[in-house]
């Protein structure tokens, strides 16, 4: 399958994310702050998707999406946006700075499998 970065600052998010994410047989990078997510972003293995978290310590996820999207490594990498704000003005800022789709929290699995499927195609 795919090999998936999950940034978020709050552990328990980010293990459980993980956990659904290699049920469903994708290989998991983890980050809990956007420096380190950037770097693995960039690094060997590569993720065919980014899931990034807005409000975290270092790197914000817009800082982080304008590094990735700066980069040429990075530019056309899917970014998917997961925040606890539902806030229209979130909405609009992350899709003109280049993120592939936007997801509040607390999201169903259902809903996540979509946004992997659109993504990466019918096989994650």
């Amino acid at each position: 399958m795919a090999t998936l970065l999950v940034i978020d600052d709050e552990l328990p998010i980010r293990q459980n994310l993980a956990r659904f994410l290699s049920l469903e047989g994708h290989q998991v990078l983890q980050a809990a702050d956007g420096e380190a997510g950037l770097a693995l972003a960039l690094g060997d293995p590569r993720p065919d998707l980014v899931l990034c978290d807005v409000m975290m310590p270092r790197l914000n996820g817009y800082e982080l999406l304008a590094a990735l999207r700066a980069d040429p490594r990075g530019r056309d990498l899917p970014f998917v946006f997961l925040s606890a704000s539902a806030e229209k003005e979130r909405l609009e800022q992350a899709l003109e700075q280049g993120a592939s789709a936007y997801v509040t929290k607390p999201f169903n699995l259902a809903q996540l499998h979509e946004v992997l499927v659109k993504h990466l195609g019918p096989r994650s």
